[in-house]
């Protein structure tokens, strides 16, 4: 037998509203459960099965929602904040639900892939350096690379403060002052204290890939889109 579910608990979920304002909502008549409008609150419903639909158009049942954002420099990776503007405020109305979190941060002069969900357990998974989740970034560097990063990151750098990090990868390109660094954990400031740890400083950092998952190059700074469930099966591979 399906799980049911209260009528105001579904759109407050899903519309990423308080449960006061889907309640309004729900008396006002703008809701219908499979073409039939529904004003009481605690009218219950089958999430996967029945038909929701708030002024006409469908409500989309997810029970979780997982997001990938552009983000800007500029931007910071919380919740809230009082002084800047935080990454889920660039997240547009049809994606906003209650519990939305950046599942790992970014600096905020640092741009690229945040992976936003309400998944604690999907973000807790792919957080834990057990899952060996890999995260690619793509650093301009104030001084040219030299071969000699490539075995010192593969042999784990001891950065600012004693901190052992992981064994990582560098790419150098062509022109030495760009490269591609892949991190298998996260470290406050990482990348930028690896560099220093070389004598070197990056000048603009940006992470394009997280996992399998590549940051779709259609997304502007600032902008954002959902993760297929079938993306979201490569977010574990290498």
């Amino acid at each position: 037998m399906p799980s049911l579910m209260r009528t105001d608990k579904f759109v407050s979920e899903q519309l990423g509203i308080s449960r006061t304002d889907a309640k309004k909502l729900i008396s006002s008549g703008s809701i219908a459960v499979n073409g039939t409008c529904v004003t009481r609150p605690e009218h219950k419903l089958s999430p996967e099965d029945d038909i929701v639909t708030r002024g006409g158009n469908r409500i989309v049942y997810r029970e979780h929602i997982y997001i990938m954002l552009n983000k800007p420099q500029g931007v910071i990776c919380a919740t809230r904040d009082g002084l800047s503007r935080t990454v889920l405020e660039l997240i547009p109305p049809e994606l906003r639900r209650n519990g939305l979190f950046p599942a790992g941060r970014l600096d905020k002069d640092t741009e690229g892939f945040v992976f936003i969900t309400d998944d604690g357990d999907t973000a807790h998974r792919m957080l834990s350096p057990k899952s060996h989740v890999s995260k690619l970034y793509y650093a301009e560097l104030e001084k040219e690379a030299e071969d000699d990063y490539i075995a010192a990151f593969e042999n784990g750098l001891v950065i600012d403060g004693g901190e052992k990090c992981l064994p990582a990868k560098i790419e150098i390109c062509p022109d030495r002052h760009f490269v591609y660094i892949t991190l298998f954990e996260g470290k406050y400031h990482q990348i930028k204290r690896m560099a220093q740890a070389v004598g070197n400083n990056v000048i603009y950092l940006k992470r394009i890939k997280i996992g399998g998952i590549t940051l779709d190059e259609r997304l502007k700074p600032g902008e954002c889109r959902e993760i297929m469930h079938k993306e979201l099966a490569e977010l574990y591979t290498l």
